[in-house]
């Protein structure tokens, strides 16, 4: 190959621009976030949908249906999941004109140009203290698919459920995750597969904390430097607690012959304050769980059983919700303030794709005599329903940390693979190059 010419400088520059700029763009689709509105201050959605824009969010996850943001969303190419209550669930079930009716009113009017990919139909539903709720949840689920199905649209916008951690009956080691809830939780997998369905669930390290407020489970949890975890199973050194909880229900899917079944988190965040005798709320462990978490999604490292891809992950929320019950916890998680200003800089603007550095090791919130961590398979608690449209987070700690006790693991490793559509065009930049430089020899 001949010396570079200009030319030949500026097609290698423009192309791997290009290319470069298409794919970091592309790779930010994992990042989501939980827009409630349990609140009187939000601001216009139109005002949300610019904000969205500016940053490197790519999805949004509504508890609800509502026309005006699905609208102001719309040729955005932000990804929308909208929701069925769980007081439609009835009706869904029983009258498959219902979920035609349904689907007619929020999905037909607004798809394509709002980019609609998955209705959620019920949200902790398994879970939840009705057990009539429960055996309508798959049938109702059916009856929006088929719905969707006679509108064309069954390949293109998915149906699914949301699920707290609450439905594992053991969690840790993540090797061994496993579901409760056996015929239930088989029929609805079953569904899933059968359409290409993700399955959808609550993982939040927050409450992990709360349950052994120990210093290193705080640095496990936020993603920190800490000695890691071992499955004693596996030999895997888990090092940080969304892993572990992610790869428990990788464990569960793969147990109950799912294993091919999509992953995706609904819900994950950390409240930046909370009351005074709540522990794990504080502005400090909010940024540092929310930055690392972002940059553990970026680095797409996966998880030790999923590596080299992230999972799709909604944080919770986009805004604080202020009228919502409970401690104080519950009315914190918001990214944003009513004004569109930022909370604290998680790195989600566009203009910076890695946050800003993270204390190592925040001090953990005042807490009481630390804890015995809980037993290996705690028996599920049962979230309340909630009876807005965006739900309460749940407030009893589901999944207490792991001890993971067993032989030493080896640690994950947490170097980036190398992007096939990289490779794809240096390749195609020094190909274009060659052939440009044969045609200015031919030419002299």
């Amino acid at each position: 190959m001949g010396p570079f010419t200009c030319s030949s400088t500026v097609v290698i520059f423009l192309l791997l621009s290009f290319l470069l700029s298409f794919y970091s763009a592309d790779s930010q689709s994992f990042i989501g976030v939980n827009y409630g509105q349990v609140a009187d201050n939000l601001p216009p959605p139109e005002a949300t949908a610019k904000l969205l824009k500016s940053t490197s969010i790519q999805k949004v996850r509504l508890y609800g249906a509502d026309p005006a943001i699905i609208k102001a969303l719309a040729n955005t190419g932000i990804g929308i999941v909208i929701g069925a209550a769980n007081g439609d669930i009835p009706a869904l079930a029983s009258d498959p004109n219902f979920a035609g009716n349904w689907v007619n009113s929020n999905v037909l009017p607004f798809y394509p140009a709002s980019k609609i990919i998955v209705v959620t139909v019920g949200n902790e539903v398994v879970t939840a203290p009705d057990p009539n709720l429960v055996a309508q949840l798959l049938p109702a689920m059916q009856n929006v698919q088929n719905a969707l199905n006679a509108a064309s649209l069954g390949g293109k916008i998915k149906v699914s459920t949301v699920h707290s951690m609450a439905v594992l009956s053991q969690s840790e080691p993540p090797s061994a995750g496993a579901f409760g809830f056996g015929d239930t939780m088989k029929a609805l997998l079953q569904f899933h597969s059968a359409n290409g369905a993700p399955f959808m669930i609550n993982p939040y390290p927050f409450f992990a904390y709360q349950s052994d407020p120990r210093p290193e489970t705080l640095a496990f949890c936020l993603f920190q430097p800490n000695a890691g975890r071992p499955d004693a199973n596996t030999g895997i050194k888990y090092m940080n607690m969304f892993d572990a909880q992610v790869d428990a229900v990788h464990s569960a899917l793969k147990g109950m012959g799912f294993k091919d079944v999509e992953i995706v988190v609904a819900e994950t965040g950390w409240p930046y304050k909370g009351d005074p005798n709540e522990v794990g709320p504080s502005l400090e462990s909010a940024k540092a769980y929310n930055a690392n978490l972002i940059n553990h999604l970026r680095s797409m490292v996966g998880t030790p059983l999923m590596p080299g891809k992230s999972v799709d992950t909604y944080i919770f929320a986009l805004y604080d919700e202020n009228q919502k019950p409970g401690p104080a916890s519950e009315r914190s998680f918001g990214l944003f303030k009513p004004d569109l200003s930022v909370t604290y800089e998680a790195g989600l603007s566009k203009s910076a794709q890695t946050p800003a550095p993270t204390p190592t090791t925040p001090a953990p919130a005042t807490t009481p005599t630390p804890a015995t961590p809980a037993p290996v398979n705690p028996a599920p608690a049962t979230p309340t329903t909630p009876v807005n449209p965006a739900p309460t987070t749940p407030t009893t700690p589901v999944n207490p940390a792991p001890t993971f006790s067993g032989i030493p693991g080896v640690a994950t490793s947490h170097r980036r693979p190398l992007s096939p559509l990289l490779i794809l065009a240096i390749i195609l930049a020094f190909t274009l190059v060659e052939v440009l430089d044969h045609s200015n020899q031919f030419r002299s």
